[in-house]
């Protein structure tokens, strides 16, 4: 490695480390943190003054886990620790149906206002628990993590149990691919073979049915034995979704000893950075049409935050594993780009959402979808990454 990379890569751990530390983490403490009901309020505007009480389950889990990972990976500041309890107890006190499946949606205080087919709320809300019970060494919650993962899987396989999304079968690639992470998590508090069966199923189901050589990119859905569905939905690419995928195969390889789960997550990382990098002003745009059709989403040419948080998440765990200068050099486009475009210069926290240019299309700090999650972990494994290649 070359001195300036070496350079690089100091200034980038530093930057990342203070990044969390200083901005981040003291916004949603400050402004999220929901200390008369317990857990986490997302609906912020720019400057944290909240717009909308409702509270997202997908985020009780999603900060419950962050912080407690902050809290493992960069410093055991108590405030964090309390912050992952609140969430985890709230939902345990109140987003759990009484079916074993949570809501997608409550009040501030609990009540149930939406609920959703999805499994998502339970994914984050087992990552928050098993990421607890590491942070403090309370395995009761490795138990319950394991327990929500299990429920997971009987509601997927339960036919009947979750409302089919459509009169037709398929198969999604967002279920798939996000178990490969749960089961990760989980694996640092458990060693239970459900969680290395689910890893093994779905990178198998992965490369068997979602990756397509002849349009060199992970298709979102597709026909239950793996084929195109041809309409303007079965054509999507989401690049930045295909592109945090690539960095949870290359986890896995890492995590599993399977060097064909790397090349699998290289392969992927290479397609969709491919597809969604714009050579024209920069950054992952939201969505392509793998045969270049225009894309009948209205936001198929913005810039969201989380695509480029993976990317640089991404492109370390590729540059990390090969020594490739071509995965370095994204990662400096990819992080130059966040830090000038989604960083507000004003006001702590990222924008979320931006126009294809750039300009920020709307500024508040959170919604029910944007949150303490992708910026935070990105932040938090970056920092890692970094100190991992330079300790090489």
């Amino acid at each position: 490695m070359k001195d300036e990379q070496k350079e690089y890569l100091q200034q980038c751990s530093e930057w990342y480390r203070k990044e969390l530390v200083d901005n981040i983490m003291p916004f949603w403490l400050k402004n999220g943190l929901d200390t008369e009901n317990g857990g986490v309020y997302t609906c912020v505007d720019r400057e944290g003054n909240l717009m909308d009480s409702t509270k997202s389950v997908w985020f009780q889990g999603r900060y419950g886990f962050v912080a407690a990972y902050a809290y493992n990976n960069i410093e055991k500041n108590p405030e964090w620790l309390s912050a992952s309890k609140s969430c985890i107890d709230f939902i345990e006190a109140h987003c759990i149906d009484d079916d074993g499946h949570m809501f997608f949606t409550v009040t501030a205080e609990g009540e149930p206002v939406r609920k959703r087919r999805y499994v998502f709320s339970d994914c984050f809300a087992a990552i928050a628990m098993a990421e607890y019970a590491k942070a403090s060494g309370d395995m009761r919650y490795a138990s319950r993590a394991v327990d929500t993962f299990k429920h997971i899987r009987y509601m997927l396989s339960t036919p009947g149990f979750l409302e089919p999304k459509g009169y037709q079968a398929g198969r999604g690639h967002s279920i798939t691919m996000i178990l490969i992470n749960v089961a990760l998590v989980l694996k640092q508090v458990s060693n239970d073979p459900a969680l290395d069966e689910q890893i093994r199923s779905s990178v198998s189901d992965i490369e068997k049915y979602h990756m397509h050589p002849e349009f060199g990119c992970i298709l979102e859905s597709v026909n239950p034995d793996g084929s195109l569905i041809d309409t303007c939905e079965g054509r999507i690419i989401n690049p930045g979704h295909g592109i945090e995928t690539a960095w949870f195969l290359m986890q896995a390889s890492e995590r599993l000893g399977d060097p064909h789960y790397k090349e699998l997550g290289l392969t992927v990382f290479d397609w969709q950075y491919k597809w969604g990098w714009d050579e024209e002003f920069g950054g992952i745009i939201n969505f392509r049409d793998c045969k270049n059709y225009p894309c009948q989403d209205y936001a198929q040419d913005m810039k969201f935050w989380w695509p480029q948080c993976e990317t640089i998440i991404a492109s370390l765990y590729a540059y990390k594993m090969t020594g490739d200068d071509k995965y370095l050099e994204i990662h400096r486009k990819a992080n130059e780009w966040a830090k000038a475009h989604l960083v507000d210069p004003e006001f702590p926290e990222w924008y979320g959402y931006l126009h294809r240019d750039g300009t920020v299309a709307q500024p508040a700090k959170g919604n029910l979808f944007k949150g303490p999650f992708h910026i935070p972990r990105m932040l938090t494994i970056a920092h890692l990454l970094c100190n991992e290649i330079l300790s090489k």
